[in-house]
């Protein structure tokens, strides 16, 4: 029976059904009133959000729109009435800040409006600088995963003392904003605005896995960065996928319940 169900499961997402399915589980989540936002976090710690809800969801999550649909209209004129305050000073930012500008010009390729690249910017900058005090335990979290996942790997960065030389604390600062593609890159965000930042590391040891091959070949640590900025396109996607399959083997919490299957029966 766990063969079929598995067969069922990979078939139907090979013929978008898996989609389909989450898109309705989804909209029965957003009927609800108020909205539950921490069913709406346990949908997409587990699930890629669809497009078309992606925006309004992320704003949700991130306390731009509160729960209460009714109130969204207004809310957002006020936001925007906010941002137009703020706008010059918003421009005035550092132009040479690592965080609020990649994840910006990510932000403008996949929302419509300004006022929401602004606000979900500043909101997810702010979910940056609270992490800054956890860096290091990220960084350890990723060399103890990398180690755990492909010890020849890790060995090999320890050799030619390229561990410490990766650009990890960029990466997690801008939340991989400009290293991944931002289809990748919305994967991933879903799971940081859900209080999950942590994901992170599990990103970058799925980035680093999946050149693999070419850092084996490297000699030094300059071929290493090397490697590391130039990601082939067609591994981008395979690096976001990898890492929140990664990230929920070893950290979704065992208590999420099947709530959005359940809901549609």
């Amino acid at each position: 029976m766990t063969d079929e169900r598995n067969f069922r499961s990979s078939y139907y997402e090979k013929v978008g059904c898996r989609g389909v399915e989450e898109k309705k589980s989804l909209e029965i989540l957003m009927k609800e009133k108020p909205w539950d936002r921490v069913k709406l976090k346990q949908f997409c710690l587990r699930f890629t959000v669809p497009a078309a809800y992606r925006n309004l969801v992320w704003k949700v999550l991130l306390d731009i729109l509160p729960v209460y649909t009714d109130s969204h209209e207004y809310v957002m004129e006020q936001r925007t009435d906010q941002y137009n305050d703020l706008l010059y000073a918003a421009e005035m930012l550092d132009r040479s800040a690592n965080t609020f500008i990649p994840i910006a010009n990510s932000l403008y390729k996949l929302c419509d409006s300004e006022v929401d690249v602004y606000w979900i910017c500043k909101r997810l900058t702010e979910i940056v600088k609270s992490m800054q005090k956890d860096l290091p335990k990220l960084r350890e979290a990723f060399q103890t995963m990398l180690e755990k996942e492909d010890a020849d790997l890790y060995n090999h960065l320890l050799d030619i003392k390229a561990i410490e030389m990766l650009p990890l604390t960029k990466w997690f600062n801008c939340c991989f904003a400009g290293v991944l593609d931002d289809t990748s890159l919305t994967k991933i965000w879903d799971k940081v605005c859900s209080g999950a930042p942590k994901i992170l590391s599990f990103v970058a040891v799925m980035l680093i896995i999946t050149l693999r091959r070419n850092i084996l070949k490297a000699i030094n640590v300059d071929e290493v960065l090397r490697h590391v900025s130039e990601i082939p396109e067609q591994c981008e996607e395979v690096v976001a996928n990898k890492a929140i399959e990664l990230w929920q083997y070893y950290a979704q919490p065992h208590y999420l319940c099947d709530f959005v299957i359940n809901s549609t029966h």
